[in-house]
């Protein structure tokens, strides 16, 4: 495969990337898992289920303040710190990460979670809806007291309650050393009356997240497992359009690039699923259609679970078999190279073991990959240099059948059979690259591990376009210059082990016209690649390389045979 098969495989990489953007948004789930057949526009009537409609405006104030004003739980475990307002019975409204920085070297957390009346609400909520009329539960108004602890930590649950004159709502928490809590409601009647109580659990946010992504190949929005269909809305879409289901099994979710917030209501019960846009807020949230009842002097109880946390593919994959959380791993947008980019992510990970960094691991993957297709590019590079060889009697044939070009065509055909050479077999290399490039850009996408991690002294981010520029004499000085300028060491290297392979092909092009235009290749392809995620371009950096010594070892092969 010659350098016009590497402009090719990443020219075409990039058209993939742009035509199915167009024409095929929806990505098929790789366990073929049907998406959902309703129309999202279809609102479900025949529950029972009561509203949780609240129409209120909330006066916003300071994060801190709006934490300090509320009496609290505070919890904590190793990996994340937060705490659970008492008004509203339990909402989960102040969480931050202890392992995510917002910026690189900077010591501020990411914070993922904000109270109702601070900049950017977005907070989870569950308790008990019903549709007596004479009864009041829980809402967001509702102040519940502590029973035990008054800190939640893991192995300490805390339990909350309120009661009135005939029903005590009580609410055990819990926490894990990850990112699940577990929530039991429980509500016990005093008197001789029975009641229908619907369990519900909500997910509601203000305002878009800061890193929206709204490039097709990875969702942002609301998601849902629902029966066995995958369900995933932009919030433009819900925004417009309601969209409403009733289930027997799955969950609910918000997904961010790398976060998100999942409800799994409780096995074996029928839910309706609603995600819509009301009173300012996109809510993702689940009732229980046909309620449980209630009887006199008995109680009621009900679970959930909720995951807050980063989409790691380790944390994802326990969470879904220890808790029994089907298609869980679909949080990961791994989309229609689910089948390439989960076995390279493995890879990954394992050589990230072995080495300790993420750029040595996405190097000894690229060897991986060249190791397993080097029959295909070798017979690829055999064919192309015979054609090579036969430069000077295609020539000839041009010459001699420059008026007639049918027989142009048949002269060239005899002799590339009498030679054995196949002009088409420099195709399938390109098509077998063109998964694997797509698969490590979805990854580093992905990937929250890649996020501000370091190769070498000089990269600090493998998943951030290379922070060093050519045009800035690499940091030395300063000016404004124009966005395509930005050129780091990285992209450089690329266009460099370009250029060199090129060269091994260079003496195939007899045209002066078309040897100018590849000459110039390197720097289209080098600047279009600089603001592409670091990791990906060593990918392609160490590809460039062992295709480079490929090349030179088959051409050494080939003439040497001829001398």
């Amino acid at each position: 495969m010659d350098t016009r098969n590497v402009i090719a495989a990443i020219s075409l990489s990039a058209c993939v990337i742009v035509l199915w953007g167009l024409f095929f948004v929806e990505s098929p789930d790789p366990n073929k898992i049907k998406k959902d057949p309703i129309e999202k526009t279809k609102v479900v009537e025949n529950s029972e289920a009561p509203s949780l409609d609240q129409n209120e405006e909330i006066k916003k104030i300071s994060r801190d303040d709006a934490i300090k004003k509320s009496s609290r739980i505070f919890f904590e475990n190793e990996n994340v710190f937060g705490s659970i307002n008492l008004m509203g019975c339990g909402i989960i409204d102040d969480f931050t990460f202890k392992k995510y920085n917002q910026k690189l070297n900077s010591k501020e957390k990411v914070v993922l979670l904000n109270p109702e009346n601070a900049k950017d609400p977005y907070l989870i909520n569950t308790s008990w809806a019903t549709n007596s009329l004479n009864i009041k539960t829980p809402d967001n108004k509702t102040i519940c007291k502590i029973q035990n602890n008054s800190k939640l930590t893991p192995g300490n649950p805390v339990t909350i309650y309120w009661e009135n004159d005939q029903l005590r709502f009580e609410k055990t928490i819990s926490i894990d050393n990850k990112y699940l809590f577990k929530i039991k409601q429980k509500v016990i009647n005093f008197s001789t009356n029975s009641y229908l109580f619907h369990p519900y659990g909500q997910i509601l946010r203000e305002n878009l997240p800061a890193d929206l992504t709204k490039f097709f190949i990875l969702h942002n929005g609301f998601m849902a497992y629902a029966e066995d269909d995958l369900v995933e809305e932009d919030y433009d879409d819900i925004k417009k359009d309601k969209y409403s289901r009733v289930v027997n099994k799955g969950f609910i979710s918000m997904q961010d690039s790398y976060w998100m917030a999942a409800l799994a209501p409780e096995k074996g019960r029928e839910f309706r699923i609603d995600f819509d846009y009301k009173n300012k807020k996109y809510r993702a949230s689940f009732i229980d259609t046909k309620g449980i009842e209630l009887k006199g002097n008995s109680s009621i109880e009900n679970n959930t679970k909720i995951i807050i946390g980063a989409k790691t593919v380790k944390d994802i994959n326990f969470y879904q078999k220890s808790e029994d959380i089907e298609k869980l791993d679909l949080s990961v947008s791994w989309g229609v190279f689910y089948i390439i980019e989960k076995p390279m992510w493995y890879a990954l990970e394992y050589f990230y073991k072995l080495t300790g960094n993420w750029g040595y691991a996405i190097i000894l993957l690229t060897i991986v990959i060249r190791i397993v297709f080097f029959p295909l590019n070798q017979m690829s590079f055999k064919s192309m240099s015979r054609m090579k060889k036969l430069s000077p009697q295609i020539n000839q044939i041009k010459a001699k059948y420059a008026h007639d070009k049918m027989e142009m065509q048949k002269a060239t055909q005899k002799l590339f059979k009498a030679n054995n050479v196949n002009p088409l077999s420099g195709c399938l290399p390109i098509l077998v690259t063109i998964p694997f490039f797509f698969g490590m850009y979805k990854i580093i996408m992905l990937m929250v591990d890649f996020r501000h991690q370091e190769f070498l002294w000089i990269w600090t981010d493998l998943a951030a376009k290379d922070p060093a520029n050519l045009f800035t004499l690499f940091g030395l000085f300063e000016w404004k210059h124009p966005d395509f300028l930005d050129i780091g060491i990285m992209p450089l290297i690329f266009g460099v082990t370009m250029y060199i392979s090129q060269k091994f092909s260079a003496s195939q092009m007899q045209d002066p016209i078309q040897r100018k235009i590849f000459a110039w290749f390197p720097v289209f392809i080098t600047v279009i690649l600089a603001p592409f995620a670091t990791g990906l371009i060593l990918y392609w950096v160490t590809n460039n390389i062992l295709q480079i010594l490929q090349q030179w070892l088959v051409q050494n092969q080939i003439f040497s045979k001829e001398k």
